[in-house]
Formats: structure tokens, sequence, C-alpha cells
């Protein structure tokens, strides 16, 4: 056992069985944001065997103040955040087989993810997403460890399959709207308070420490100096669609998948085409060099910046329309300028 988990393994709870066992994991990480990050970086320090990184989105100066393992430069350079997140990851610990994908977390690619994966863990913004990750988690028996926070305010819950209420259970529908980093800000605090609350739930379930695991719904508010621990027990219902007797998990059926969406909180629209389709950035660069436009370009993704909007195009064909919240109009742009 190397001893670079000496001080880990002197922990009675997971001494060195338990740190076998941690090596012997596979994490994913859906969202690596300040959540994902966090979370991340603690997990490979820890030496989980696999993790698993999935994030749709690229490192902009904002992110800067609250995603540790990002730099300058990842954002001058616009370098999608789960490449980024990889690469400071391999410096980190170069035992942990890591793998990262740039790509919009639909239910055909959780099912793809899902094989062979021990834990998942919730590092998104929005309850589409987690929404799905509920079901996946109920349809293939996977913990997973739900996570938010925002302004100085945070909260967590781990749910497992078969014991504890789902997340459908306890929110009937999907919540519309509400305050977002990108409305109310963030303090680093909080991410940090939520990312220690999730890793230790995690660490728990990784050295199968089942006792030891939190059952009730934790939150917070830093600033305020307030916390509460909500029993949520009696809140699992038996006929709920997800985790119920007949359960349809009905978040992972093609009705329920967002094709077009504004992103929370901010005045920029995901355009999902109906097929993944790789696209030849060079050849739209090239075409988008007489339009007027500044066009810029990575490995990843091409940026084409026209007045007072922004375009981004990835090789899958997914785009961030960036300057609206207008729908209509993103589409407009998209279909005006990728064709």
């Amino acid at each position: 056992m190397s001893d670079r988990y000496s001080r880990q393994t002197l922990f009675a709870p997971i001494g060195e069985k338990g740190q076998q066992r941690i090596a012997g994991k596979h994490v994913l990480i859906i969202g690596a944001g300040a959540l994902g990050t966090g979370n991340a970086e603690a997990l490979v320090r820890a030496g989980v065997g696999k993790i698993t990184i999935v994030d749709r989105d690229y490192v902009e100066w904002s992110n800067l103040q609250r995603q540790q393992l990002y730099s300058e430069d990842d954002a001058k350079n616009r370098m999608p955040k789960a490449i980024a997140a990889k690469e400071r990851l391999r410096r980190i610990n170069s035992e942990v087989e890591i793998k990262a994908f740039i790509l919009d977390a639909t239910p055909l690619e959780l099912e793809r993810f899902a094989a062979g994966v021990d834990l998942i863990l919730d590092a998104t913004d929005n309850f589409d997403t987690r929404m799905m990750i509920n079901d996946i988690s109920q349809k293939y028996e996977i913990p997973w460890i739900y996570g938010a926070c925002v302004g100085s305010y945070g909260i967590s819950y781990t749910i497992i399959p078969g014991e504890t209420p789902c997340l459908h259970c306890l929110l009937e529908s999907v919540p519309l709207g509400g305050l977002t980093c990108d409305t109310a800000g963030i303090i680093s605090p909080a991410v940090g308070m939520v990312v220690a609350y999730q890793t230790a739930e995690a660490l728990k379930i990784l050295v199968e420490d089942w006792g030891a695991i939190r059952k009730k719904l934790i939150s917070f508010d830093l600033w305020t100096n307030q916390q509460t621990a909500i029993n949520v027990s009696k809140i699992k219902k038996e006929n709920c669609s997800s985790c119920g007797m007949k359960a349809t998990y009905p978040f992972l059926s093609f009705e329920n998948q967002t094709k077009t969406a504004v992103l929370c909180g901010r005045d920029s629209v995901q355009i999902r085409p109906p097929h993944v389709q790789k696209r030849d950035l060079q050849t739209i660069a090239d075409t988008l060099s007489g339009k007027g436009g500044k066009v810029e370009q990575n490995p990843y993704l091409l940026s084409f910046t026209i007045g007072e909007h922004r375009l981004v195009m990835f090789q899958d064909g997914r785009a961030l329309v960036h300057g609206t919240k207008d729908i209509a109009e993103a589409k407009t742009l998209y279909h005006r300028y990728f064709g």
C-alpha cells in the first residue's frame, strides 16, 4: 500500500481494507463546475480507482473564483471543463484512471455510463439532469449523492436505492426557476461545505460502511449561521414512478429530454441536435471567416462572436448561444451561422 494514503488508512473506519476497496471503485461525476471540481479533486487524492467526469461547458473567467481545478489559461483558451479537469487531476494523482467527456448528460449517455459505476455524484446546476440521474440510480441500483449551493446556502442528501426516499419522492415534480449562482452569486465556503458533505458520504459508500451513512437531508446557511438536518425517511412513496414497486423511470423517456434550453441563470441557450453528429470545426471556421465576426478555435470547440452574441460549437454538434434567453432567436442564429 502506497504511503501517500497513510494518513487516510490510519483513520480506523477506512484502514487498509477500506483503502483497497476505494482503489477498486468507479465514481461518475456529472458536472465539472464548483462541486464537480471539488469532489473530483478530493476523491482523486483519496485514491479512487476510476473517475468519469461528464460536463457540457467550458471554463470562463467567472468560474475561477470557486472552481478550484482551473487556471487563467483555461479561461483564456476556453478549455472544456472536463478536459481541463482531467489534465489537472492527472498531475495530482497519476494512479487514478480518469475519463473525461465533453457532452450534455442525456438519458442515453447516462445509460451508457452507468455500467460498472459504484457511485454517482451530482454536481449539476439543474433539476432536469438531477431527475435523470435519480432515475438511472434507481434503475441500476447505484447510490448517488445530491448536492447544491447558491449564495451562502447549501444542501446535500444521500440516496441509496431500495432504502431511502429518492429525489422524486422529495420533489414530486421538477422545480422551475429559483435562485442560481448567476442571479444570487455564491461564496466559495458554501461550495467547500457541500463538497465536504458529499465526499464524506462518498467515502462511506466506497468503503461499504453502510451503517455510517447519513439518512437525513442537510441544509445550511454559512452567512446566517443556520444548519438543519431533516429526517425524510417517511417521505418515501410506494407508488413513486422512479423508485416505487412499479417504477417506470419517467425522466429517462424521450419526451422528457430537453433539446433546447436556457442555461441556468445565464443569458445563454443550449441547442442540442436530435442526433449526435461530429462536426468539422475547421470547415465551419473557414465558412465563418467571411461573416464579419471574430472566430476563435481550439481542438474541442469553435467560438464565433458577432455583435452582441457569441456562438460556441462543440464537435458533437451541440452549441451554446450567448447573449440571449430567447430560444427562437438562438435557433435563428444557430442555423444562420452553423447551418
